[in-house]
């Protein structure tokens, strides 16, 4: 059984009023991630113990008696707030602010109208044995969509107007016309608009547009390596340390130095005489005095005709250069 979606449009508010019905749309949608957890741990802790019932089973009940009471909380969130504040002097005791916090705390006073009786036992409320079971309930439903992410939002935008109480997250404004609400809606901050980076399916309000442009893994950018390379920030750390030829490296001959990617022929052809004399060491070990390896690795470099010297990238390969010129130097000093 789906819950109603209503779609969102202006609505009459005190003395006859148009309100605007926009909101902010990643509020919305960091609330509506909310839902499913919290009823989530609603099914686990009422059916945790019972042999007959599963949580799947009791869901859609659930989903129901949860949403009715969190949005019946909600529609009486503010006048209960403004009575609290004059009848308490408690300032701790007061309701929190923040839209999402107060959602929360609904959900968790419902979800403890539902236990059972291990569910009313502070040991298991604390668990990590629930936490994983809350967890897999909540991939469970993901991966069935038994809730979908765009109806816990038309839920999510109810409540975020209704427990909003200072407007940080929805538009408060009012119009005694049809016109002059269009007019508004026009320009609202509020308003969503499609995230212009491409690939990107995203709607968010025009107020929160740049921190999204900051964040969008759609947005084309700079390498941050200075490659001069442009592509999309969800590719940029995988780039940056596979492919981009300004990623930092060690000499693999095992100089102190380090150096972009693509100079690592150049570093190899300024240091060749340090890294045959690292390579002569490890193939003769003692068989030869400082001087000798010195005077050796020149007279390689002259026997390389082809340059292979140069052009060997890792300690492997200069040691294969390496023997094959000694056993020519030694084929040829024989004949």
């Amino acid at each position: 059984m789906e819950l109603p979606v209503a779609e969102p449009g202006p609505v009459r508010s005190e003395g006859l009023l148009l309100q605007c019905p926009y909101c902010d749309s990643e509020a919305m949608h960091k609330l509506a991630q909310l839902l499913l957890p919290g009823l989530a741990a609603v099914c686990i802790d009422c059916t945790t113990g019972d042999l007959f019932r599963k949580p799947s089973v009791v869901a859609v009940d659930m989903r129901k008696e949860m949403v009715d009471y969190v949005t019946q909380r909600s529609e009486t969130f503010i006048s209960d707030s403004l009575i609290e504040s004059e009848a308490s002097q408690d300032e701790e005791k007061e309701m929190p602010e923040d839209p999402f916090e107060v959602v929360s705390i609904f959900m968790d006073d419902f979800s403890s109208t539902k236990r059972n009786i291990i569910g009313h036992v502070s040991g298991w409320l604390m668990s990590d044995n629930r936490e994983d079971k809350i967890d897999d309930f909540v991939q469970e439903m993901e991966m069935t969509r038994f809730w979908p992410l765009e109806r816990r939002e038309a839920i999510a935008e109810v409540l975020l107007k209704n427990v909003d109480l200072k407007t940080k997250y929805h538009c408060p404004e009012k119009y005694e016309n049809e016109q002059r609400l269009a007019d508004h809606k026009a320009q609202c901050s509020f308003r969503p608009v499609t995230c212009p980076n491409d690939g990107c399916r995203a709607k968010v309000s025009v107020r929160c547009m740049t921190e999204h442009d900051s964040a969008c893994l759609f947005k084309i950018l700079t390498c941050e390596q200075s490659c001069e390379k442009r592509l999309m920030r969800r590719d940029m750390d995988r780039h940056c340390v596979t492919v981009c030829p300004m990623r930092p490296m060690k000499c693999p001959f095992g100089c102190d130095s380090s150096f972009p990617e693509r100079n690592l022929e150049q570093h190899c052809s300024e240091f060749l005489q340090a890294h045959l004399l690292k390579v002569l060491k490890a193939i003769h070990k003692k068989g030869f005095t400082d001087e000798g390896f010195k005077d050796h690795a020149l007279l390689l470099e002259k026997q390389d005709i082809d340059g292979k010297l140069g052009k060997s990238r890792e300690v492997r390969s200069l040691t294969n250069v390496v023997k094959n010129l000694e056993a020519k130097m030694k084929d040829g000093g024989s004949s």
